[in-house]
């Protein structure tokens, strides 16, 4: 008798979601598992896909990039608006892709809200008119989150009851939403999410906050020997596009400007890329797994996916 068909490592299609904060070492784990299982990897980091970017958002090496298929890598110029929602109609576009050749398909970023619309979906809420939101913005600016809160509840009462009175950004979302359309926010987030043709693994990295913050502080200045300030130079013509709001652009644009020193904006990029991955910490730990990984622990993460 003909020996058996070998089974598939993986089956159905799935995909594995590596998340994390940043300088965690979420890149190198991916190309480790790409290899292991012979796929490609897509990113979900919402700077990376712009060409212009390089060394302030942490790029892969080319040498990085030629271990894998990336997608959404390079994939956009800093001219386009590429929205959450653009980001999903890529990404499963380019999951079907991988699907034809390898039964998985590694993902890996640090950017939420790319992560979520690819495992959840879009609420479908419609556009806010620019004036709105920067009239809310100014508000709260001025009057404080005592403000916020209570003109959300005399405003969206249904959302105060249920959301998170403490988060202003929320509660501005909500309160622009209502001033925009008349709903409440709630009107407009699905009750169901849609039900994705594949199986999702997630994975996430963690490190101690210490050995996290040094790994941060390291990469910054390593960033900063390999030409960062460069870099920004010659994207400060466009230094007002939403691409380019980000940390370490912005603080050395400032520098550019007079507003602060060189050494000072290096502090401020080390400073605001710890409150970043703070933030990271906390919503990858909500929102993907509770349990976390080390970076090097490649091959105790492989041997649980296959479990």
């Amino acid at each position: 008798m003909p020996p058996a068909a070998a089974t598939p490592v993986m089956t159905p299609h799935t995909c594995i979601v590596i998340g994390g904060p940043t300088a965690v070492g979420k890149t190198a784990l991916a190309i480790t598992l790409a290899r292991h299982f012979s796929t490609s990897i897509l990113s979900a980091d919402s700077r990376q896909c712009f060409r212009e970017l390089n060394i302030g958002v942490a790029k892969a090496s080319t040498a990085e990039l030629e271990q894998a298929r990336h997608y959404f890598i390079n994939s956009h110029s800093i001219q386009e608006n590429v929205t959450a929602a653009d980001y999903e109609t890529y990404a499963l576009q380019s999951l079907e892709e991988i699907f034809r050749s390898s039964p998985v398909a590694i993902v890996v970023g640090g950017t939420g809200l790319y992560i979520k619309a690819l495992m959840e979906g879009l609420d479908s809420i419609p556009p806010v008119a620019e004036d709105i939101r920067l009239q809310i913005i100014s508000d709260f600016e001025t009057k404080g989150l005592r403000w916020l809160q209570q003109t959300v509840a005399a405003e969206d009462p249904l959302y105060y009851s249920t959301g998170e009175t403490q988060n202003p950004q929320r509660l501005m979302r909500a309160l622009e939403v209502v001033r925009a359309t008349g709903q409440s926010i709630r009107s407009f987030q699905q009750s169901s999410r849609p039900q994705r043709p594949f199986r999702i693994l997630p994975v996430r990295l963690s490190l101690p906050r210490e050995a996290l913050y040094e790994r941060i502080n390291q990469r910054v200045e390593a960033m900063m020997a390999e030409g960062l300030l460069k870099e920004v130079e010659s994207l400060l013509p466009w230094k007002q596009l939403n691409a380019l709001q980000t940390v370490g652009y912005q603080e050395l644009f400032e520098m550019l400007e007079g507003k602060c020193s060189l050494d000072e904006a290096v502090e401020k990029i080390k400073t605001n890329t710890r409150h970043y991955a703070k933030r990271q910490e906390t919503w990858f730990k909500k929102f993907l797994s509770e349990t976390a990984y080390l970076p090097g622990e490649a091959e105790k993460i492989i041997e649980d996916l296959l479990m």
